[in-house]
């Protein structure tokens, strides 16, 4: 039986989208070639072998005349450049109305709800970058108790707190109160629980993060459930689709220990779905706007294709490809609406130009496991 593996470099965008302006979004972001350009060339010789120097220039990336993958650019025809709106895509939800997003912070009566599940007001309650607020913020939490709230451009409601001051399990519980009270028109996609540790001029982010999505709609996990077909969760998948179809997750720290649980299922699974998110790529290096660290990760990952390719069978299918941009060369901390690459290893090759629509990654999952488009 085939397996199938998708693997989303989350925010490894290829190109600005002809809507991007209408997104906010500067010109000409490209977050794979900028990237490049920015440090004179990336050394990528597995996905250059693959075809991804077809899908967009790339300096130390060349194209490849006869590319050892299919590669095509997906272009997003949902509204967003977020994280949950990309997956959904894949999985074949179409997002038609913009999730609500908070500029000028939340309104009151939001603030005043989330003050009663905590018992106290929040701190911050604006648009702000995670790192830079628990900086501006973390000395006066850690006085107070009080939870910082923000947002950014993104539909999320971030609640940061000090692991020492605020308990993991408290922290959790307030974040899924807050999911259950934000309901239209305030049902942003994402309440995220975000704890910090350290001491002012030097807090950092732990990997105890905590995203609680909305549900999503019937989609492929579904329809893979239906048929018997395992689903596994690696990062944060499981929490994007709040459980939903997924058979079993594992948290990760970080990309590495993403890769190595993949090739812990895949070593010992004999058919299923394997569903993987890299979220370094946009919450370490995108979003802090961090070139360097971008491409050194990119170039991490290319070390480990081979040992994907060993692992897989004849039959078998694993797709490359991300969520959204996010620019690390762009102004702002933002993502940006842009294609997103479609690199397919398995039985075919060449170049598919491109593809509208996300679901193409969600439709090839199914066809390569023999599974209706739909649930009878």
């Amino acid at each position: 039986m085939p397996r199938s593996i998708v693997i989303v470099l989350d925010s490894c965008g290829v190109g600005a989208l002809p809507d991007a302006a209408d997104y906010g979004d500067a010109p000409g972001a490209n977050t794979l070639g900028n990237t490049a350009r920015h440090l004179g060339g990336l050394a990528l010789p597995n996905f250059e072998r693959l075809g991804l120097g077809n899908l967009t220039q790339i300096p130390g990336v060349t194209r490849s005349p006869s590319p050892a993958a299919f590669v095509a650019r997906l272009r997003e025809s949902s509204k967003g450049k977020d994280t949950i709106t990309g997956h959904w895509e894949m999985a074949g939800i179409h997002t038609e109305v913009p999730f609500p997003t908070y500029p000028d912070g939340f309104p009151p009566e939001v603030v005043a709800g989330f003050a009663a599940i905590c018992g106290k007001a929040p701190l911050g309650n604006t648009t702000a970058s995670g790192t830079e607020i628990i900086e501006r913020l973390g000395a006066e939490h850690i006085a107070t108790g009080r939870p910082i709230l923000y947002t950014s451009a993104d539909s999320v409601f971030q609640v940061a707190a000090h692991e020492e001051v605020v308990p993991l399990p408290t922290l959790y519980d307030w974040c899924e109160r807050a999911r259950a009270m934000l309901v239209p028109p305030n049902a942003v996609n994402r309440v995220i629980a975000r704890p910090f540790v350290g001491r002012p001029g030097g807090f950092s982010r732990t990997p105890n993060r905590r995203d609680y999505a909305l549900d999503p709609p019937p989609n492929v996990l579904d329809r893979l459930g239906a048929a018997g077909i395992g689903v596994y969760a690696v990062g944060k998948i499981c929490d994007i689709f709040s459980g939903r179809g997924v058979t079993s997750s594992v948290r990760v720290a970080d990309n590495e220990e993403a890769i190595l649980r993949t090739f812990e299922l895949l070593g010992h699974l004999d058919r299923g779905f394997v569903f993987v998110n890299l979220n370094d790529f946009d919450t370490k290096f995108g979003h802090r706007r961090d070139v360097r660290g971008y491409g050194a990760a990119l170039e991490r990952l290319d070390k480990h294709l081979p040992k994907l390719e060993s692992l897989l069978r004849p039959g078998d299918l694993a797709i490359f490809t991300a969520d959204h941009g996010c620019d690390p060369t762009a102004p702002g901390t933002d993502h940006t609406r842009e294609f997103v690459p479609y690199v397919e290893l398995g039985e075919r090759r060449g170049e598919g130009g491109t593809i509208d629509g996300m679901e193409a990654v969600g439709n090839r999952v199914l066809e390569t496991l023999a599974i209706p488009r739909s649930v009878a």
